[in-house]
């Protein structure tokens, strides 16, 4: 940004990263403010859509992904928004218009069951899925947009088997609530993370302004688009494979360029992997393209979070042997049979103490289906507990849980060193913890 080399400034001034102004004395005494030297016109009409458009501030008042994010979200709203207007052409025709034969009652009635099958199904997948949804936010925001797809390509069909209809379209407006359910609530979580400034309404707010204009162009085009698929079902078909092809691929780098700097359970894998192997902590820009964004079919250990007591332990001397050797915030029981852990949280435990617990279980998942001659960290330690692990039987379970928690007790304290050296936040997380809390030292207090 430059200012004419005959100016005498007497104080300059900033727009955010913007815009540069600087003030300078009249003859008069009175100061009288000046702009850099930018073309006025290209300027007024980028500054223009960029208020209309952009957060207040951008770039610094939203996170470094913002921009990669939008860009691909606004290039899958665009094909969705032509999809949606395939089907629902499909849907009206389906419905009957145009069929003189058709009833209003039977339309009706149509329209009726596919709506309240939808909210049925928005309330079920909300109790059943809702407090995983903050956890994994990318998976289910993918998750949202193939089952959207799909709701979609069962409305193109449906039209296509009559005496199925109205089943065909309730599944599909299922399909569409969960979505979203889903598609919302994960919008929500990442706006979260991208505003910077505690300015999240206008981060949602100038989204949605983004997603209108989108919509808009959208709309014009399936005008230009609705005269050319009438009674082409071969060209609407071919519409459809284009768009939705588009839409899942704009879905996906959107997704794949979003880099979280809290912890869930998928990062927190990655990173303890990683840091057992190489001896250090990656930063969140390095591990989030690792992170798995579809189901991942290999061996792992089932996972209670925050479970009640009785899932750990039935007996007195159980709780005892759990808390053996063990001054955490928590207590972790190992179902060798079922391939399960259980964890329960101690009513004082904090974000750190649930983090810790989570690194507990992925080392124990390093020891139980990882090959733990990759890794460095303690290795000598990994290769004995691994071996023992193998071997023991179901009554000295507590043994080898005792021994992990003395390796987590010597490994913990310099991976949350590099954990807060590499940019991570500790002091809140995205660890799908349940609500039961417990006090397991009565006993102790009783005695006292």
């Amino acid at each position: 940004m430059e200012f004419g080399d005959d100016l005498d400034l007497v104080c300059t001034e900033r727009y955010g990263s913007r815009r540069m102004q600087g003030y300078v004395e009249d003859p008069d005494g009175r100061l009288r403010c000046v702009e850099e030297r930018v073309d006025g016109s290209y300027r007024s009409l980028r500054d223009f859509f960029t208020s209309v458009f952009l957060p207040q501030g951008y770039p610094e008042s939203v996170s470094d992904d913002y921009l990669t994010y939008q860009i691909w979200d606004t290039i899958q709203a665009f094909a969705s928004s032509v999809t949606g207007t395939l089907a629902t052409q499909a849907m009206l025709r389906g419905v009957g218009v145009g069929d003189e034969t058709a009833t209003v009652t039977a339309a009706t009635l149509t329209w009726i069951l596919k709506d309240g099958t939808g909210m049925l199904g928005r309330i079920f997948f909300a109790w059943m899925k809702g407090s995983k949804l903050d956890c994994d936010a990318k998976k289910w925001r993918l998750f949202a947009d193939v089952l959207n797809d799909l709701a979609i390509f069962m409305e193109i069909l449906a039209p296509a088997f009559p005496t199925c209809f109205t089943i065909v379209v309730c599944i599909a407006g299922l399909c569409k609530c969960i979505v979203g359910v889903a598609g919302g609530a994960t919008r929500a979580a990442l706006t979260m993370h991208q505003a910077r400034r505690d300015n999240m309404a206008d981060v949602s707010a100038k989204d949605g302004s983004q997603e209108t204009l989108v919509n808009l162009a959208g709309l014009l085009v399936s005008l230009l688009l609705i005269p050319l698929v009438t009674d082409n079902l071969q060209l609407v078909y071919f519409l459809f494979f284009v768009f939705t092809s588009l839409h899942l691929y704009a879905n996906f780098r959107a997704v794949r360029g979003i880099v979280m700097d809290t912890l869930n359970q998928s990062r927190l894998a990655i990173l303890v992997q990683h840091f057992l192997r190489d001896g250090w902590v990656l930063t969140p820009s390095a591990a989030n393209p690792e992170e798995p964004l579809f189901p991942v079919f290999q061996r792992r250990l089932t996972v209670n979070l925050g479970a009640p007591l009785h899932m750990l332990v039935t007996r007195k001397s159980d709780l005892e042997k759990a808390q053996e050797g063990n001054m955490k915030n928590y207590l972790l029981t190992w179902n060798r049979s079922s391939e399960a852990v259980c964890v329960a949280m101690h009513e004082v435990a904090g974000s750190l103490d649930m983090i810790q617990a989570c690194v507990h279980v992925e080392i124990l998942n390093v020891l139980l289906h990882k090959d733990v001659g990759q890794y460095r960290m303690q290795a000598s330690t990994l290769r004995t507990l691994q071996k023992r692990a193998s071997e023991v039987p179901h009554h000295r379970v507590w043994e080898t849980v005792m021994e992990t928690h003395q390796l987590v007790d010597q490994i913990f304290p310099e991976f949350l060193k590099g954990l807060i050296a590499s940019g991570w936040v500790t002091d809140r997380h995205l660890l799908d913890f349940d609500e039961w809390r417990a006090d397991w030292h009565l006993l102790g207090k009783k005695s006292e």
